[in-house]
């Protein structure tokens, strides 16, 4: 991918269609809103739909035991805790 682009939301916005065309020609555009940076317009073959977020169903069970036997006591606790925290 070449040179990247960065455009302002207002000027993004303005500027679509000479946005898309870059796109078109393997240019990407950094969108920002404040100076941050919010969102990216990438040429389509340069998208991975797939590399996105990973399930969470791996994770199911990875916690288990980790508050210990009584998972609501062990909560309870650092709430009461919490609570007399000057």
């Amino acid at each position: 991918m070449s040179k990247t682009i960065r455009k302002g939301a207002k000027e993004a916005r303005n500027q679509l269609p000479d946005l898309l065309d870059a796109a078109e020609q393997g240019r990407a555009t950094i969108i920002t809103k404040h100076v941050r940076p919010v969102a990216a317009l990438v040429p389509s073959d340069e998208f991975d739909a797939t590399g996105g977020q990973q399930s969470l169903l791996e994770l199911r069970g990875s916690g288990k035991a980790l508050w210990g036997k009584d998972c609501a006591g062990t909560i309870g606790q650092l709430r009461d805790e919490w609570a007399r925290s000057p």
